[in-house]
């Protein structure tokens, strides 16, 4: 399953959030996702907000990445589904 991940960094934690990914090697990134893999994440910079898109079947890796950022941002996810899933859904539902 496809999850929207969307966070906002607190405005007192920033250099702190910043600090902390930057120095992380792709091994860090690695074992941070624990079992969710990662489609692609975008950050805006300056507004210290970002997007990523990952992919997990366990609701308990997604939860467990995600909190471990809890302490510098607010972060949403939703489950999504690409264009194949959406037409497939909409055939079903419209008939």
């Amino acid at each position: 399953m496809k999850f929207m991940v969307t966070w906002k960094v607190h405005e007192d934690k920033r250099h702190e959030a910043l600090k902390a990914f930057s120095i992380m090697s792709d091994e860090d990134d690695s074992r941070d996702l624990g079992g969710v893999r990662l489609i692609g994440r975008w950050h805006d910079v300056i507004g210290f907000t970002g997007v990523a898109i990952a992919e997990t079947d366990d609701p308990q890796a997604l939860s467990a990445w995600l909190l471990n950022w809890n302490g510098v941002i607010d972060v949403q996810s939703v489950p999504v589904l690409d264009d194949n899933e959406t037409r497939e859904i909409g055939q079903q539902v419209t008939g």
